[in-house]
């Protein structure tokens, strides 16, 4: 009982560590049954470059957000609740080893770990809480829309659509439907994606013409809104964010049958008390 009382209180302070961690722009993250499970640093896949992000696993929810003062400050804090999440493994790759994907019906992205090592026990202390959260919820294991993974903008230096060349006056776009790296020409169209926002976001012309086919095909016909009425989307500040930090090192997660954090390096510092 005094064990379970020092890891309660132990508990309440690491969350409220990362939340100040956010502050002033965060959302607040103590919540009833809600315990920090680990925390490290990743690689993620940005559309401009790989940026380091630090990630904090919960028993309920994924956190992560950008680097300001490591250990300190972060910023652009996102929320992934672990009952919508899915987990891709992926071979490495060109200049990306260790990485694997997580999809969301909001946002989907490509992230690396330092080491092999590493990446399995994210992807293992991931799944473990989220068949535990899906139980809890007594929800079943069924397949939702996710948000496509945009392609990186130096993948591709055309519009994948009509293969113009981008320039300075050619700006590349993403489409929100495919990921595609598009020109705005090619990417005029606005549609409503309900597993990623209840606003109509851009899309390309090949992925337009293909959600109205499946709105014909469903019988649901709408409305036509024109291009000028649609507000453009608003790209991810995360994205745009330039930044250069050491490699990630992280913590472990916790052990049967009550929660413990236990770190996975000893080195690792305690969250910070801000």
């Amino acid at each position: 009982m005094v064990d379970n009382q020092q890891f309660m209180m132990e508990n309440r302070e690491r969350i409220l560590a990362v939340e100040n961690s956010f502050a002033p722009g965060g959302k607040p993250l103590l919540a009833p049954g809600r315990f920090l499970v680990g925390e490290g640093r990743l690689l993620k896949v940005c559309r401009r470059k790989p940026q380091p992000k630090v990630f904090y696993l919960f028993n309920d929810i994924l956190v992560y957000g950008s680097i300001v003062v490591p250990g300190r400050w972060n910023s652009h804090q996102h929320i992934l609740r672990l009952e919508e999440l899915e987990q891709e493994n992926l071979e490495d790759g060109v200049g990306m080893s260790n990485q694997w994907v997580l999809r969301t019906p909001n946002k989907s992205f490509r992230i690396s770990a330092a080491s092999m090592v590493e990446k399995q026990a994210w992807m293992d202390h991931i799944e473990r809480c989220r068949v535990e959260r899906l139980r809890q919820l007594n929800l079943p294991h069924v397949m939702k829309p996710f948000a496509a993974i945009w392609i990186p903008d130096a993948a591709s230096a055309v519009c994948m659509r009509c293969t113009e060349p981008f320039k300075v006056t050619q700006r590349r776009h993403h489409c929100r439907h495919c990921g595609f790296v598009v020109c705005n020409s090619c990417s005029k169209s606005r549609a409503v994606l309900k597993h990623i926002s209840s606003k109509p976001v851009r899309v390309c012309s090949v992925c337009k013409a293909s959600l109205r086919q499946q709105e014909v095909s469903n019988g649901a016909f709408r409305k036509k809104v024109s291009i000028e009425e649609m507000p453009e989307y608003e790209e991810s500040s995360e994205d745009d964010q330039e930044e250069n930090h050491p490699d990630t090192t992280w913590i472990n997660t916790y052990q049967e049958p009550e929660p413990v954090y236990c770190y996975f390096k000893p080195i690792h510092p305690k969250p910070p008390e801000l």
